[in-house]
């Protein structure tokens, strides 16, 4: 199944999805060293992000965001690449920093963690390759 979205960082991806229904704040909500979810209470708490790809309704918190998303894929915990329901700009502009494929209006609640998503973010598709 392919879904159409918005381009928001063009660059393509295929990974395993790490599909959450909550928000995410990149800035204290993702440890930028280790790329784990430490937000307590969010669904993924405790969870890697690196190489998944990173699926969530929209980004929420500080602008200091985007450095965290740049800092993540300095490390290389970066997600292979991230899914929206909605891009706010603090994630905008952390993908387009951090060069990490980023496409958003998506029916994010089509996706499943572990299903294997092929991202084109110069169309602005996510294609589910294999659940």
């Amino acid at each position: 199944m392919k879904l159409e979205g918005r381009k928001i960082y063009q660059g393509t991806a295929k990974g395993e999805a790490l599909v959450t229904s909550m928000g995410i704040s990149f800035f204290g909500g993702v440890d930028p060293d280790s790329g784990i979810v430490v937000e307590k209470g969010h669904q993924l708490e405790g969870q890697a992000i690196g190489g998944k790809v990173l699926v969530f309704p929209t980004g929420k918190g500080s602008t200091v965001g985007s450095y965290t998303l740049y800092r993540l894929k300095m490390n290389g915990v970066a997600p292979a690449a991230i899914v929206n329901a909605q891009c706010e700009t603090i994630t905008a502009v952390g993908c387009i920093i951090a060069e990490i494929p980023c496409v958003d209006h998506i029916p994010i609640e089509q996706l499943k963690t572990g299903a294997v998503l092929q991202i084109d973010g110069e169309r602005g598709s996510v294609e589910i390759t294999a659940s």
